[in-house]
């Protein structure tokens, strides 16, 4: 069973301020709940230490599109199946953040969570706080404005 995950948010930041923030990998940890750790690799790859549920796992991923102010997508490596994309776009009242996800879920928890629509409401959280976290600042604590096309 594919579980999929959509939600979105609107940020009080431009574009390209929000979008840099995005591709800051490794300080995922500070606005998504279910993420760990996050390790920056190279340019296309990296790995996860997350924890779902109190089940603790670990994968690495790699980045199959990215552009600017745009989108980002990605994949995760091996036998675990777990992609998604971010994408951005200007808006009147600022910077539209769209994430989406599939996974298949493991287990009783990972499986009853996707049933239950938590894994949408942890969506919706971790946006809200991604948001949070951005707009406080002001700016973003980094930026990587390379682009990734189709790996």
């Amino acid at each position: 069973m594919t579980t999929q995950v959509s939600a979105s948010t609107v940020v009080d930041v431009p574009i390209d301020e929000v979008y840099d923030q995005w591709t800051q990998f490794e300080d995922f940890p500070r606005f998504m709940s279910s993420v760990k750790r996050v390790e920056q690799i190279d340019d296309v790859r990296t790995h996860w230490d997350v924890e779902v549920g109190g089940v603790e796992r670990s994968f690495y991923a790699t980045i199959t599109q990215q552009e600017p102010d745009r989108l980002v997508r990605w994949e995760s490596e091996g036998d675990k199946m777990h992609s998604g994309e971010v994408s951005f776009m200007a808006t009147g009242e600022g910077t539209k953040v769209s994430l989406s996800m599939e996974w298949e879920p493991e287990g009783f928890v990972e499986s009853a969570g996707a049933l239950l629509n938590l894994d949408d409401r942890a969506a919706e959280k971790d946006l809200e706080r991604f948001k949070a976290f951005i707009e406080q600042r002001g700016q973003a604590t980094g930026a990587w404005r390379g682009r990734v096309q189709d790996l």
